[in-house]
Parts: C-alpha cells; sequence; structure tokens
C-alpha cells in the first residue's frame, strides 16, 4: 500500500506527533509498504523531487525524532515555513494525501485530533485512521467528554467549566476549594494541566493558561492510583498502572525514559480490572469513536475507578502506552498498525 504517515503541526503535541510518525513509518515501511512521512504543516516544502513521486522517497523521509522535556516553540515553527502561506496544511500536503491508499493520522492534539482535519478529509474522500470527525470533536472538549460519560453512566470527578480572563483570576481563586486539578478543556500529553495546593499555585496556573485561550475545567482532585485503558476493534485491552517515580504523570514524564514505571497488565483484582475495561469499553461507544481509543482513570482509596479523559489518536512512541497494552494483548508494534490500518480502511470503504 500506498501510505502518508501525517503527523508534526502545529499542536503544543507536535515533537510527540513526529516521533510517533517516524516510528509508525518505519514500522511500515519494514512490512513492505510504501510508507512516507509528511509533516501537516511543512508539508513537502524541503522535498526537492516531484510530488508525484514521493512514495518512492528514500527512507520515506523518516527521520529520528525524540521527545524533548519542554513542549516546542511554536511561534518558531510558524517562522520556519518557507512559503509564509496561512493554514494547517503545508505544501502538497493535500496532493500527497489523496494519492494515498490510506492516511495514518499520527496527529495529536488540536491541529488533527479535533475532528477538523476528519471532516476535510471525508469532504475530499481521503480515507485514514481512527476515528471520525464527530468522535473527534466530542473527545477534544473534556466537559463535553465528561457530560455525555456522566449520562451514560460512567464515574467520574465533579467539575466545572470556566471561561476567564486575567482580572477574573482573584476572585477565581478565593472561591476554589483546594486542592483541585485545573484543565485546558482541548489540551492533551498533560499540557495545560496543573494541580494546585495552594492560592499561589493556582494563580500561576490560571496566569499561565490564558495563553491556551482561557477556557478551562475545574476538576474534584481524586487520591488514587492512575490506570489507563485501551480499546481496540471494540475490544478493551488489559489496563496499565501509570506510576511517575516523582510529581504526577506530566508532559516530561510521560515521555522521557526511566522516569515513570508503567505495569501491564496491572496488578489488581479481577473486579477492578473488570471495571476499568467495562468504563473504557462505555467511554469509546457512547462518544462514537472507531477502531481504538485510550480512557484514562483515577482509581480511589475505595476501589472506585474515576475518568479523566479519552484520547482518540493515543501516542505510540516508544514510551507509550497502547503499543504496551497491545504487546500484552499478543499483538507487535507491526500488527498493531496493520491492524489499526484494516478496521480504519473497512469502516471508509477501502
Amino acid at each position: 500500500m500506498n501510505i502518508v504517515v501525517l503527523a508534526g503541526g502545529l499542536s503544543p503535541e507536535r515533537n510527540v506527533s513526529l516521533s510517533t510518525g517516524s516510528l509508525v513509518c518505519k514500522t511500515l515501511r519494514g512490512a513492505g509498504h510504501k510508507a512516507v512521512l509528511v509533516d501537516l504543516f511543512l508539508g513537502l516544502e524541503n522535498w526537492s523531487g516531484d510530488p508525484s513521486r514521493i512514495f518512492d522517497a528514500e527512507d520515506g523521509l523518516c527521520m529520528d525524532y525524540a521527545v524533548s522535556e519542554t513542549e516546542p516553540d511554536l511561534e518558531a515553527v510558524k517562522a520556519s515555513r518557507k512559503s509564509g502561506e496561512l493554514g494547517i496544511f503545508g505544501k502538497d500536503v493535500i496532493r500527497v494525501c489523496s494519492m494515498a491508499d490510506i492516511v495514518f493520522l499520527a496527529l495529536h492534539g488540536g491541529c488533527g485530533e479535533d475532528g477538523r482535519l476528519q471532516a476535510a478529509f471525508d469532504l475530499i474522500g481521503i480515507p485514514y485512521t481512527g476515528s471520525g470527525y464527530l468522535g473527534s470533536a466530542i473527545a477534544m472538549d473534556k466537559d463535553l467528554t465528561k457530560r455525555i460519560v456522566q449520562y451514560k453512566g460512567v464515574l467520574t470527578p465533579r467539575w466545572y467549566t470556566l471561561d476567564y480572563e486575567e482580572q477574573d483570576i482573584p476572585a477565581i481563586v478565593e472561591r476554589t476549594a483546594l486542592p483541585c486539578v485545573v484543565k485546558v478543556v482541548g489540551g492533551g500529553s498533560s499540557i495545560g494541566v496543573a494541580l494546585p495546593k495552594t492560592p499561589e499555585e493556582l494563580e500561576a496556573a490560571l496566569r499561565d493558561f490564558l495563553k491556551f485561550g482561557g477556557r478551562i475545567i475545574v476538576e474534584q482532585y481524586i487520591r488514587g492510583r492512575e490506570f489507563s485503558v485501551g480499546v481496540l476493534e471494540e475490544t478493551a485491552l488489559q489496563p496499565i498502572e501509570i506510576i511517575p517515580k516523582e510529581g504526577f504523570y506530566d508532559y516530561k514524564n510521560k515521555y522521557q525514559p526511566g522516569l515513570t514505571t508503567e505495569i501491564c497488565p496491572a496488578d489488581i483484582p479481577d473486579q477492578i480490572r473488570a471495571r476499568l475495561m467495562s468504563a473504557a469499553l462505555a467511554v469509546h461507544r457512547a462518544i462514537q469513536l472507531n477502531v481504538y481509543s485510550r480512557s484514562d482513570f483515577i482509581l480511589d482509596e475505595g476501589g472506585d475507578p474515576y475518568f479523566l479523559e479519552v484520547n482518540t489518536l493515543p501516542g505510540m512512541t516508544p514510551t507509550s502506552l497502547i503499543p504496551q497494552m497491545a504487546r500484552v494483548a499478543g499483538y507487535s508494534y507491526e500488527e498493531l498498525c496493520r491492524r489499526i490500518i484494516k478496521a480504519s480502511a473497512k469502516i471508509r470503504g477501502k
């Protein structure tokens, strides 16, 4: 198959996406496919050949990408675009995606995971992997997701949503019970997440999160153990327990090797295992997701699992969780990629 692995873009999770895309592309090429890695935002600006010959590009344009400890400088990425054009699609991206048998979406965050790209590809007729535009859009909004899954009977921490400006911060700090969890409504990879325990920490988080647009959820803090549960083709995978060696499961702890202990299958009673897997499948179905997803939970001290959020294009970097869960289920990384492509192609009539 001719496959475009679409990664990068302008999300704060850009570097994670490029790491995912590079590994996926190399794996697909190793399996005999003509796969090529394309940056959603920069496109083929650095490709000097004929775009119609892109699937013959040496090494599929793959490179080795490591996720740094901090999120990327998106202003620098914008400035690096040679064409100076606006919009999320880089040079020849639509053209080469239209030539592919399928586009493997290795994107993360608002630039590629929020449904807009999926809707555009549906209109053009470009087949792609993962969930469609509606489920993707819902899952990107933490407030809307929690409303839907709570209605379906899934336990989730109490929360409320805030739209605020800088002048509102003192009043918010004064009335907010601590500790709490503060999250950007459309964030991912723990970017735009804080666990303030003091008024000073809350104020600092609120000021920092203004750069994301000033829309957040303030969530009940649940003390407990953290788990993640994947769903692959309507089957829940074994839960994985996440134990950061220091702090919480933030951007640094997620992507820097050795900073977090991950246990899969998790060492938990079968009854709790069943509840976690059932809840993950319920979330996947409630917001109409396709092919695969990954839901995150906190298991409180009483043994109740609280749903936190769901990822429609979960990371597939060397340290990511879905590949670990798939391996326990008996699927190699290559087989996981193959199943994602096959199930996605079936949904989209390819």
